[in-house]
């Protein structure tokens, strides 16, 4: 660790008791290649913050989705990888004047939601809706209540 780091990093009983699971777990993931954190001069696991909230997905993913770990593994590789390309065309939109930009990231967020909607044209229609014909009545049915 360097001194003249300001970064806030936490060990890793700090960081089991703040996710309220045990040192083991946060090994486990470290194992499986889900949590990397540093490692100190004296060999200590050192979580920076990125680390924690990671650590913190992983647990949500696993007990409230219920996703196993080779899930969130996939889960955390797709994220990095969007993660880069996000980055990729923030650097390539910045090549371009600031209305093609705007215009182009508009396009763009209308293009990649998760269920694309098409833009909506209202029409109006007018529709006539024919009516019931009256039931025929009848022989021998009793009179309604209240009318004899």
């Amino acid at each position: 660790m360097n001194g003249d780091s300001k970064e806030i990093s936490y060990l890793i009983g700090h960081v089991a008791r703040m996710l309220g699971v045990h040192p083991q777990t946060l090994r486990i993931y470290e194992r499986e290649g889900l949590l990397r954190p540093r490692r100190s001069e004296r060999n200590t696991r050192v979580y920076s913050e990125i680390d924690v909230r990671r650590a913190e997905l992983v647990l949500t993913l696993t007990r409230d989705l219920g996703i196993n770990l080779a899930g969130v593994e996939v889960i955390l590789r797709m994220r990095e990888r969007i993660e880069r390309m996000q980055g990729d065309l923030e650097r390539f939109f910045s090549s371009f004047p600031d209305e093609a930009r705007t215009a182009l990231r508009r396009h763009i967020q209308d293009e990649t939601a998760l269920v694309p909607v098409p833009p909506r044209r209202v029409i109006n229609v007018e529709v006539e809706r024919p009516r019931k014909p009256a039931a025929p009545k009848r022989k021998n049915a009793k009179p309604e209540r209240g009318k004899r």
